[in-house]
């Protein structure tokens, strides 16, 4: 990685550009660090208390009604900020992105039933069952190796 830094007189504000061929880990790890992000850490909302999550804890992250939920061995928090924003956040070899509405973490799936056709059933460790959208069947079993 290379760092150039351009000092101005006349500049109004620090911007900070990031040039990449992709959206890798080291991207993603700067992104966090200049978002202020809280080491890997997320804070969800429980009425006015908030309460640091811890990523490995969780079990999916999902939008519904217009909010953003963590859901894991912690309860189910609110998380402010689209559902997109916490996919760069997190760990892409722990987590994957299932649907337009939810993100699962891998180590906390109990099973995946491929026998329906086009999409997939997961099953997660605190009994829920969901559904992998067909357009991420693929990246799922690229995942899985099958």
């Amino acid at each position: 990685m290379r760092i150039e830094v351009k000092l101005a007189a006349d500049c109004p504000e620090t911007c900070v550009v990031i040039h990449a061929r992709q959206m890798d880990q080291e991207v993603k790890a700067l992104l966090s660090k200049l978002e202020g992000g809280a080491g890997g850490l997320l804070v969800g909302f429980s009425g006015e208390e908030a309460t640091v999550l811890q990523p490995e804890k969780l079990t999916r992250i999902y939008a519904e009604g217009g909010r953003v939920y963590a859901a894991g061995e912690q309860g189910t928090f609110l998380l402010r900020g689209p559902l997109y924003l916490w996919e760069q956040r997190l760990d892409e070899r722990a987590f994957v992105r299932i649907s337009q509405s939810e993100i699962i973490h891998l180590k906390k799936v109990k099973s995946f039933d491929l026998s329906l056709s086009g999409t997939i059933c997961v099953r997660l460790s605190d009994g829920t069952e969901t559904y992998a959208s067909r357009r991420y069947v693929s990246k799922i079993k690229t995942i899985l190796g099958i």
